[in-house]
Order: C-alpha cells, then sequence, then structure tokens
C-alpha cells in the first residue's frame, strides 16, 4: 500500500522515469514486502529552479541537477536494517539502469498505519476489526 512520489528534473528522459519507478517498486517488493501489483506512484518534472537542493552538499554527499528526490509513504513497522536495505537498493537499480549517481537518489519515508488508507470508493479497505 506505499505510495511514491517522485521529483526529478523536466529533462529526464521516458525511459529514464520508467526505470526509476520500476526500481522502486522492485525494492518494495523484494525488501519491504509490498504485495505484488500495489504500485501507486506519481512522478512529477521540475525546472532546474523548482528543485531546491544544497549546492554546497549536505552530511558530506554533494548533489548536482539530476538530484531524484523520493518520497515513500507506507504502513509503519519495517525495521531499520529493511529500510537501509530499501534504500541502497533503490539506489543501486536507479544507478545501474539509468547511470545517475547513487549520490542523487534521495529518499525519505513517511510511516503510516493500516487505518490511513481508502484504495477508491471511499472505504476504508484495511478497517480494523471490531
Amino acid at each position: 500500500m506505499p505510495l511514491a512520489r517522485i521529483d526529478l528534473s523536466r529533462r529526464a528522459s521516458a525511459a529514464t522515469i520508467r526505470h526509476i519507478t520500476e526500481a522502486i517498486y522492485d525494492a518494495m517488493v523484494e525488501v519491504a514486502n509490498v504485495p505484488l501489483h500495489d504500485k501507486f506512484q506519481v512522478v512529477t518534472r521540475h525546472d532546474d529552479d523548482e528543485l531546491v537542493y544544497p549546492a554546497e552538499g549536505y552530511l558530506g554527499t554533494q548533489y548536482t541537477p539530476d538530484i531524484v528526490i523520493i518520497q515513500v509513504t507506507w504502513v509503519g513497522g519495517r525495521s531499520v536494517d529493511a529500510k537501509k536495505a530499501f534504500y541502497r537498493l533503490v539506489a543501486d537499480r536507479i544507478h545501474e539502469c539509468t547511470g545517475l549517481r547513487k549520490e542523487d537518489v534521495w529518499i525519505t519515508l513517511v510511516d503510516n498505519a493500516r487505518e490511513d488508507w481508502s484504495f477508491g470508493g471511499g472505504v476504508m479497505q484495511y478497517a480494523p476489526a471490531g
């Protein structure tokens, strides 16, 4: 039930975007036990002045205009090790498939609860029993 929001340069090609979305989804399935076909993603392309990041770098990481900002909202409860593996696999796969620098793959995870989701129809599909 994750939702991935992907923000990147307007210059990114359709093939690059496809590889990025696949890398994120594949890592969710492989590392985070997300069910098959649970692929909800929003991709937003931006002009250079709409992607704001520290030009001098942050925490020892230097960024380029090719930065990809990924925010994944998902049900909480995954271990720190699972999250680390997810970050690593996404960055590795994006680099392998697109040539983008791993340093330009910026990811944040937002945990929430099962009852925070409606997959349509105004229904809380994962409503608590009771």
